[in-house]
């Protein structure tokens, strides 16, 4: 399908999404959200990761497009957040694990939507941060959720409330990100993790997923037995069985995702 402000490129079964709108620094507007979802959705099936990073060398996403929204009205303020929800939502929600290789400015949408991402890896060129509060907002795509989530309660509201940008060694140094590369190794690295994620049993790493993004939410008891479920069932599944027969045979297990 051809998009307009993203681009999907298919690696074996390694995908990359860039967000490509170099000149509005990749800003997520309405368009871009709804290709982002087709995309997304359409995904195809021999896919078993996802790197999502921005187009050009300065942005990773900047932040939701300003012009499209500085003149709209609540209703519509709602249905745009209502939309980036959805997408943010979505991408979490993929059976598949997902890196975000921030290349540049996070800022806003952008952090919003590393942190939907499983993995985020930064470029020592990249800002994040959650501005929102200096244009009299608040983030609107999950950002005061996902980011005290990640950070811890205190630190989001420090950060939301301060609206400070961090630079990559500090987003480190708080948990935002796992590892700072140079600007011109990131997507090389970040393209290296992929290769190891899928050579791990794919059902397995869909279950595992589900399982910790869900538990999450739970108390440890109903947590762990959401993990004991998950571990059961995989044992009705082929690649199980090849994986733990390939262990005992001394050879690389050879996946289905059955």
């Amino acid at each position: 399908m051809a998009y307009e402000n993203i681009r999907l490129d298919t690696e074996g079964a390694v995908a990359v999404l860039t967000i490509d709108r170099p000149k509005a620094l990749n800003a997520l507007n309405t368009q871009t959200f709804l290709e982002m979802e087709s995309a997304l959705l359409l995904l195809p099936s021999q896919v078993r990761a996802l790197i999502v990073t921005g187009g050009g060398d300065k942005a990773f996403v900047a932040g939701a497009d300003i012009a499209e929204m500085a003149t709209i009205g609540s209703a519509q303020a709602r249905e745009f957040s209502a939309l980036g929800h959805r997408v943010m939502h979505l991408l979490e929600r993929l059976t598949i694990p997902t890196i975000a290789a921030v290349n540049g400015f996070a800022l806003g949408g952008g952090c919003e939507l590393a942190l939907a991402c499983d993995l985020i890896y930064a470029s020592d060129k990249a800002k994040l941060g959650l501005p929102e509060a200096t244009l009299g907002v608040i983030p609107g795509f999950g950002g005061t959720q996902r980011l005290a989530r990640a950070v811890g309660k205190m630190r989001a509201k420090e950060l939301i409330f301060t609206a400070e940008r961090l630079d990559a060694a500090k987003a480190k140094e708080i948990g935002l990100v796992l590892e700072v590369l140079p600007a011109d190794q990131l997507l090389a690295h970040c393209k290296a993790v992929a290769g190891k994620l899928i050579k791990n049993g794919p059902m397995a790493l869909s279950q595992a997923k589900r399982v910790i993004e869900l538990g999450a939410d739970q108390d440890l008891r109903t947590a762990n037995e959401l993990e004991s479920q998950a571990f059961g069932v995989l044992f009705g599944s082929e690649d199980q069985k090849e994986g733990m027969k390939a262990f005992l045979e001394k050879r690389p297990a050879v996946f289905s995702g059955r």
